[in-house]
């Protein structure tokens, strides 16, 4: 007797499914990484007030009844000073290139300077549609001042849809979703249903430390550290880590470490925490502290860094792992 297969064409009441991908473009700290998380309901990539805290391309999947929108997360839009953030914008442009749809934040409480401008110019050329979200309404004071800041995107970007949006609230989001599959093409998923993100286990890890890194140091530190995991090894019910946080000089080496060791303590425990909470098993975290001036245009440790891809054991749905040099 066949096996029945699965409708991956049709949606609710027979409606043909949409799926596609989508980019998130924005300044840094537009509110990117949260609007990601919030859509999802999941926790995929790492949110800080500081900019510039997405460094790659993190690749967020949302499965419904009217299909899937594969997101991506992409690095805040600036001008390159190292090889990492040239490495970068080279993530943004890709990206801009490939993608059916482009989500465009911008930062509704904060003025709009020459990096929007910018930002405005460098979509200008893109093929893909554009929706224009004003981020951070929750923000603003009175809510009528949106009313020009929509009129003001209008003029730059004439006839493209301008949703109010605030991701922390769930503000205007059920819309978003609505515009967004309207948008996609028709088709089957890229993925399977039950598949969130993309990205290795060690890059999260990575990721979640560096984040709890930047709240822990907040403008104690520049945005000179980074984090890879040297080690892991899932034994029974723990999973051992050792990672190593990267910086420039010998004075942030001693910010992260902390008097008589309680910053690096402080960082370890909240991720180590979080972590447990996320993953579902005891976490048994070490991290180290190393110093190299030059980090950001070291290629091996840029490599090391990078999201991967996950291999998902599902019949033929199998992702490709990127290179390694574990």
């Amino acid at each position: 007797m066949a096996t029945e297969k699965p409708d991956l064409i049709s949606g609710e009441g027979g409606a043909p499914k949409h799926a596609g991908t989508v980019a998130l473009v924005g300044r840094p700290n537009a509110g990117k990484s949260t609007l990601l998380n919030a859509l999802l309901g999941d926790k995929v990539a790492i949110v800080s007030a500081k900019p510039q805290t997405t460094r790659n391309r993190i690749i967020g999947i949302l499965t419904e009844g009217r299909g899937q929108i594969v997101f991506f997360d992409l690095p805040g839009v600036h001008r390159p000073m190292h090889r990492m953030n040239s490495r970068m914008m080279q993530e943004v442009r890709s990206a801009l290139e490939e993608v059916d749809l482009v989500l465009h934040l911008v930062d509704a409480s904060e003025p709009w300077g020459g990096g929007e401008q910018f930002l405005f110019e460098l979509l200008e050329p893109v093929k893909p549609p554009v929706i224009g979200l004003l981020t951070k309404i929750d923000l603003v004071r009175p809510k009528q001042a949106l009313l020009p800041l929509i009129e003001s995107y209008q003029e730059r970007r004439p006839g493209t849809v301008v949703l109010p949006i605030s991701a922390p609230k769930g503000d205007g989001l059920v819309g978003l979703l609505d515009e967004i599959f309207a948008l996609l093409p028709e088709g089957p998923p890229l993925y399977p249903e039950d598949v969130t993100t993309t990205q290795t286990e060690r890059f999260f890890i990575a990721e979640l430390v560096r984040e709890k890194l930047l709240h822990r140091t907040r403008n104690e530190l520049p945005y000179t550290t980074g984090v890879v995991v040297d080690y892991l090894e899932e034994s029974g019910t723990l999973l051992k880590v050792d990672a190593v946080i990267y910086v420039e000089r010998k004075s942030q080496k001693g910010i992260v470490i902390g008097k008589g060791g309680r910053m690096i303590k402080a960082v370890g425990q909240d991720a180590r925490l979080e972590l447990e909470r996320l993953l579902g098993i005891k976490i048994y975290l070490e991290l180290h502290v190393k110093v190299h001036p030059r980090w950001r245009d070291d290629v091996r440790i840029l490599r090391e860094m990078e999201p991967g891809a996950a291999i998902i054991d599902e019949g033929l749905w199998e992702i490709e792992g990127g290179e390694s040099e574990e």
